[in-house]
């Protein structure tokens, strides 16, 4: 596996927004939410839902989703971990267990063959040759959270090994939404050769949640810490077991490097919601991906070429619940069958030592095929095939060996999920729902040196039959529909400096970090909502950061998050959050090896905010859509590596 610096060297060849998480940005802290790596990054939107829930959303990917993740291709080591209709649960990632994360926005995932408007996200796990050969740490703080995570690893001869287990529980910020979580991520690698090398993975996780259900929007500000009185009558939950097998060989000729790998994901869903989900989902897969880099000519070439296949059934059913999570009479029985099947090309001519042009493309084969079993109504089977192809061009230039502009054009295009007739009549939406298409513009630049590194994209997206998933009633978890033309066109910026150098001694520093985002998402004329602004994620959002860093380890300083202007919940307009600045600090210790400890405390203020809504068509004062933020809190955690 890639150091983070040979990370950091390949994805800097990407002709696109791209940023990579190094462990050190998200351990230092209590490293529980997915917001808590992904929070930093510029053009990435992490809201959190209740506990560790959350929708992930970059330049506008399913941004109207209430539940599940559409849009970003999510990655282990490289091997994918979406459901094979599209949809991830971000649960089972466990930020204890990761060396760093690559993030890959828009085109830029086409690196893996990714085809989606948010793009991909990769975490990569550290191996025995790399990792301490043991980690261990505790964390706890507010609202019942305690955490406990330890690692092991180590190589022996051609063998290496690195295994991460933890469990956490927690009471959660608002009543009725506790939960406890179960996790054990292991890589085994055999080192065939010193170019041959196959890794074997497991990825096991359990976690039992309730679900505390939204709010209006006065209650959710006045009584933050409340839940939805139904939800805690029906007892909402969410119970999920699940075990991902992988293995990926890579294998290194003279200019050639090739990865192959096979995955299976076998999970079990107990989820009684307004009704009783009872599901059992399997899926499979493998891929082959080959990154050639030689001279042709007097002139550098890199191709990419590679082949995802992945295929998966869930065996669904949803029951009455009749109070209190029982499961009542069957009301609904299927199976869902999907396939995903893509060949995607890339190829890098550098016309100069320092000039790249780059064209690349990608075909996609799916299918999502609904089987009714449930026939005292009728057979409401359904099913459908969909052939795509998404070209992209782009261009990268070296100005000097620490500055980069870039530029790209692109197309991509995202079929149904299956909830696409999920929560409405069971003939629904899937027959009628579009695949959403959008061409993407994207100018930037990036650079790196050792007191100043920024990161700069600006982009428009231009949107076809984007998918939306609307909340219609109470009960009504998600409608999805196809809005007819919209725009999404936005800044991503990031910056890191050494504002002040040695003010305390030789090698301290205050260094400065900074990620805003602006997004302008909105309807383009049309015939029902004209150019209103698309609901459920900000305009503009910053997250700053000024820390204090003494060679010895020790660090300490403040941190806002602020969002000054609030989104809208539904598409007319009418409802709309407020706005919220949110002010962090922390302090800590961290040498790199024995013992490290932080304290930190976040909302000092004990701001009300909210802070993610299911959205509407037309939202009331009394509609319940608004999920509240969490209010003031304290956490702590040591570790300990040899």
């Amino acid at each position: 596996m890639p150091t983070v610096e040979q990370a950091r060297a390949e994805i800097d060849r990407v002709p696109g927004g791209v940023a990579l998480v190094p462990d050190t940005a998200f351990k230092n802290g209590p490293a529980n939410t997915i917001k808590d790596v992904l929070g930093g990054v510029p053009g990435v939107i992490a809201q959190m839902r209740w506990g560790q829930d959350a929708r992930v959303s970059i330049r506008g990917s399913g941004l109207s989703r209430n539940y599940g993740n559409r849009g970003i291709n999510f990655f282990m080591d490289g091997i994918p971990i979406n459901q094979s209709d599209g949809l991830t649960d971000l649960f089972e990632i466990d930020p204890t267990a990761y060396r760093y994360v690559e993030v890959f926005r828009g085109a830029s995932a086409l690196r893996f063959g990714g085809n989606s408007l948010g793009g991909a996200v990769n975490f990569v796990w550290p191996t025995g040759r790399d990792a301490p050969a043991f980690d261990a740490r505790i964390d706890g703080g507010a609202f019942g959270y305690l955490k406990g995570s330890a690692s092991v690893a180590g190589a022996r001869g051609p063998v290496d090994w690195s295994i991460n287990g933890s469990a956490q529980r927690e009471d959660g910020y608002r009543a009725h939404s506790g939960s406890e979580a179960l996790r054990l991520n292991a890589n085994i690698g055999y080192q065939l050769s010193p170019d041959a090398e196959t890794r074997f993975y497991l990825n096991a996780n359990s976690w039992r949640a309730r679900i505390p259900g939204e709010l209006d929007k006065a209650t959710a500000l006045r009584r933050p810490r409340s839940a939805n009185p139904v939800w805690v009558e029906q007892d909402q939950q969410r119970n999920i077991d699940s075990v991902r097998l992988g293995s990926k060989t890579t294998l290194r000729f003279d200019t050639t490097t090739v990865d192959l790998g096979l995955f299976t994901h076998q999970r079990r869903v107990d989820h009684p919601i307004y009704r009783y989900l009872d599901y059992t989902l399997a899926d499979y897969g493998g891929f082959v991906r080959a990154t050639d880099d030689r001279m042709i000519g007097a002139f550098r070439n890199r191709f990419v070429a590679g082949v995802n296949l992945q295929a998966g059934s869930a065996a669904y059913k949803e029951s009455a619940n009749v109070g209190a999570a029982t499961k009542g009479a069957l009301l609904r029985s299927e199976t869902q069958n999907s396939q995903n099947h893509s060949l995607y090309v890339e190829n890098s001519f550098y016309v100069l030592p320092t000039l790249a042009l780059i064209g690349g493309g990608q075909f996609l084969h799916a299918v999502r095929d609904r089987k009714d079993r449930f026939l005292s109504d009728g057979d409401q089977s359904v099913g459908r095939t969909w052939d795509l192809f998404s070209p992209r061009a782009g261009i990268l230039w070296d100005v000097t060996p620490h500055w980069q502009v870039f530029g790209n054009v692109s197309r991509s295009a995202e079929v149904p999920t299956y909830d696409s007739s999920t929560f409405v009549t069971f003939a629904g939406l899937l027959p009628n729902v579009r695949v959403q298409t959008s061409t993407t513009y994207e100018i930037g630049t990036r650079g790196r040196t050792e007191d100043l590194t920024w990161d700069l994209a600006l982009y428009r997206a231009d949107l076809r039959n984007e998918l939306q998933c609307l909340r219609t009633s109470p009960y009504n978890l998600c409608s999805v529909v196809n809005a007819d033309r919209t725009i999404h066109q936005g800044i991503e910026a990031g910056i890191g400096v050494a504002v002040l150098k040695s003010v305390f001694a030789a090698e301290d520093r205050f260094w400065l970090n900074a990620a805003y985002t602006y997004n302008d998402f909105r309807f383009d004329r049309d015939a029902r909502w004209g150019n209103n602004e698309l609901p459920g994620v900000p305009q503009h959002h910053l997250r700053a950061e000024l820390l204090y860093k003494h060679a010895s380890g020790f660090h300490i300083g403040p941190s806002v998050e602020w969002m000054p202007k609030g989104f809208y919940a539904d598409n007319a307009n009418s409802l709309k959050v407020p706005a919220y600045a949110l002010l962090n600090v922390r302090v800590g210790f961290d040498r790199g090896t024995g013992w490290s400890g932080y304290l930190e405390a976040r909302n000092l203020t004990d701001k009300r905010y909210i802070s993610t809504a299911a959205i509407a068509d037309v939202a009331t004062a009394s509609s319940e859509l608004f999920n509240p933020g969490m209010g003031r809190s304290v956490y702590a955690g040591l570790r300990y590596r040899w």
